[in-house]
């Protein structure tokens, strides 16, 4: 039975991620700062689909954390799904510093850290895949949380040409906005975001699967985000820069 680990497994598109996995037949190593929320995801995933579910309890924001989460991917795993993450409220740069580089730790080190700590297995058995949640800001300006959402972009893409094995996919998926629990728990005020932006956990989480199968390095699910994801190639950065300053605050 192959197994997959996702961080950030308790909510929003990480719990679509370990239903989806779960319902495939994978073992689950679910990694979350909430220990308790963590172990009852993990008695739910055991009871629907009758799998393995592992709990590891750390704080990716932190070097301990991350240094235990490393070094259980590097035990092995069939599948890396690298998920969590947060967003600010605030504009950069009124954001604390602090809050900022917690960030970069999250979204970028620990990305960059547990895709190395996958890899020589993976080379090893000459199979293997890495999903790298990224985001459609990635292709905008919006504070240091579409850079680094772009960082995790080229870094995939990067990655995936290192290596050059078909057979060993790393995507880097990038959603819209998603009905989860991410602008509740950065206090964002989403009332101007239009209904019709919005997307469901588990429909990105089909197509990320389905263009990982696909061998795709980069997922735009959604039509409607790949023609935004197209259009803002052609649209002046300033006037980008003020329409996505408009959106998720």
């Amino acid at each position: 039975m192959p197994t997959a680990l996702i961080t950030g497994p308790a909510s929003g598109i990480g719990a679509a991620f370990a239903r989806r996995l779960a319902a495939d037949g994978f073992s689950l190593v679910l990694v979350s700062r909430d220990e308790h929320r963590l172990a009852e995801s993990a008695d739910q995933l055991k009871l629907r689909y009758g799998v393995a579910a592992e709990v590891l309890p750390a704080d990716l924001g932190t070097e301990e954390g991350l240094a235990r989460v490393e070094a259980r991917v590097a035990e092995g795993v069939d599948l890396l799904v690298n998920n969590a993450g947060f967003g600010h409220a605030g504009r950069f740069p009124e954001v604390p510093v602090e809050d900022e580089t917690r960030m970069l730790k999250v979204h970028c080190e620990a990305v960059l850290r547990l895709t190395l700590a996958a890899l020589p297995g993976m080379l090893e058995r000459d199979r293997g895949a890495i999903v790298n949640v990224a985001s459609v800001a990635a292709f905008f300006t919006h504070g240091t949380y579409s850079a680094s959402k772009a960082w995790v972009v080229n870094f995939s893409e990067s990655a995936a040409n290192e290596v050059g094995n078909p057979r060993i996919k790393i995507m880097a998926l990038c959603p819209g906005f998603v009905r989860t629990e991410f602008h509740q728990r950065a206090s964002m005020d989403t009332t101007g975001i239009p209904d019709w932006l919005w997307l469901k956990a588990d429909d990105v989480v089909r197509e990320a699967m389905r263009d990982l199968a696909l061998g795709k390095r980069v997922s735009v699910p959604d039509l409607r985000y790949k023609a935004i994801v197209a259009l803002g190639k052609f649209v002046p950065r300033g006037v980008q820069s003020r329409v996505s300053g408009s959106l998720g605050r």
